[in-house]
């Protein structure tokens, strides 16, 4: 498996602990269905909440969350409106980005909610 594979994994399960002790409900991870996937989707009190992961070594190329574009976004969205309708889910939405600097001398996890917003 490539390396930044295997970063991108140990990522996930970072926020996915950060979410855990946090009070978050993990629903699922790595979501996907069809042309859609999601790394995240948690219950945060009343809230469905969609999580999208970064996790880079280094930012000297910009922070990690950078990296969610608004074609992301929107794949995001469009993702979380399929999971929504499949599993009829009446719950308020919520789209966050969980940023992760790792490497052998930084652990930095950041978490931006409300990241996005679907445009009405």
């Amino acid at each position: 498996m490539a390396g930044h594979n295997l970063l991108g994994e140990k990522g996930e399960k970072m926020a996915v602990d950060f979410l855990v002790a946090h009070g978050y409900e993990i629903i699922i991870t790595n979501w996907r269905e069809n042309k859609f996937e999601v790394d995240i989707i948690a219950i945060d009190k009343e809230e469905i909440v969609f999580v999208e992961v970064k996790t880079r070594s280094t930012d000297v190329f910009g922070s990690p969350e950078e990296s969610v574009t608004l074609k992301k976004q929107q794949h995001l969205i469009n993702g979380a409106d399929h999971y929504i309708q499949e599993n009829e889910i009446d719950l308020e939405c919520r789209f966050d980005v969980i940023s992760i600097i790792l490497n052998s001398n930084q652990e930095e996890v950041k978490h931006i909610k409300n990241a996005f917003y679907p445009e009405a």
